[in-house]
């Protein structure tokens, strides 16, 4: 089992930046693929950024070159980096992780889900 604790959601206003963290424990040895998923009032949860094991990343477009996901492979803590942060992005965000090798940009393929982390962006 792998448990995943995020933290760092928050009010924000439209143009600010926040940072969400997301910590793994357990049989992390065999995670291949991490990352962060979101989902909006009345939506489906889509991707956001994921990160593999070999460091190769995957963006949703909606996000490319405003958000940028990194990792602490001593801390087995994976960071989003969200700048210009638009009202669009209002959504509870999750950490997820997955056994698969790559990142498909769909949810169904994480088998680790955290409990999600509220982040507003409004005036």
């Amino acid at each position: 089992q792998v448990q995943l604790v995020e933290s760092g959601g928050g009010l924000v206003q439209p143009g600010g930046s926040l940072r969400l963290s997301c910590a793994a424990s357990g049989s992390i040895f065999s995670i291949n693929v991490m990352g962060w998923y979101r989902q909006a009032p009345g939506s489906q949860r889509e991707l956001a950024a994921t990160i593999t094991s070999g460091g190769t990343t995957n963006y949703a477009d909606s996000v490319k070159g405003r958000f940028t996901i990194s990792r602490n492979i001593a801390k087995n803590t994976v960071y989003l980096q969200s700048n210009s942060l638009k009202p669009e992005d209002t959504a509870v965000y999750y950490c997820a992780a997955s056994t698969y090798y790559s990142d498909s940009g769909y949810p169904n393929q994480y088998e680790y889900w955290g409990q999600g982390t509220q982040v507003t962006v409004s005036s």
